[in-house]
């Protein structure tokens, strides 16, 4: 398997990567690890009470810590199993199974978070799908937090080149989620992205 394979492929090559991340991040937590980074800038976005969607959620860290700082916190993920862990772990949100290239919750957020690479295991040719039903879910004037790395095969021109295709605008590039700024060598990037200006893009 390539070692950019999607996450779907990933997990039907091995059924038991899902748990193997969950208990990833559970011992994480239980050592006492700071995993609430992501959700620490997001929430400096934002006044208290937002409508927050967690896109790519996994098990629930990021929209887990949002939930405690005082937002109202839905998470997408396409894989049964991290979401299962989410509700288990992080009661509160809304947790919910679907495909982030075709999801439709019928809604909108004050804010997007994609942490934790997910942008990444989206197959390769579904990636503006994705961002464009992102997009789709923001309110006018919301803003989207994307952070990945670039050893999953996604070069940051290319990601950024999507984004303006699919409706996005930069507000502020970042090289890590505690506002490092970015730069020519950067290996990892944190995208505060608005909505263009313009009609949504039809995905």
């Amino acid at each position: 398997m390539s070692e950019y394979a999607s996450w779907a492929a990933i997990t039907a090559e091995d059924p038991d990567h899902s748990q193997w991340y969950v208990d990833r991040f559970r011992g994480l937590a239980a050592e006492g690890a700071d995993l609430d980074g992501e959700a620490r800038l997001v929430d400096a976005m934002l006044p208290r009470g937002s409508r927050v969607l967690d896109a790519g959620c996994g098990p629930g860290r990021v929209g887990g810590a949002l939930h405690r700082a005082g937002h109202h916190v839905t998470g997408v993920d396409g894989d049964p199993v991290l979401v299962a862990a989410a509700e288990t772990d992080h009661p509160g949100p809304r947790w919910v199974v679907d495909d982030l290239t075709t999801f439709d919750l019928g809604e909108t957020f004050d804010a997007v978070v994609c942490a934790g690479n997910v942008i990444t295991f989206v197959e390769h040719a579904l990636r503006r799908d994705a961002l464009t039903r992102l997009r789709a879910h923001l309110v006018p004037g919301g803003r989207m937090a994307i952070g990945f790395g670039d050893h999953r095969g996604y070069g940051f021109a290319e990601f950024r080149a999507d984004a303006a295709a699919t409706g996005w605008a930069e507000d502020v590039l970042l090289s890590t989620w505690d506002l490092r700024p970015f730069a020519a060598d950067s290996t990892f990037l944190v995208a505060l992205l608005r909505p263009a200006a313009g009609p949504v893009p039809r995905g």
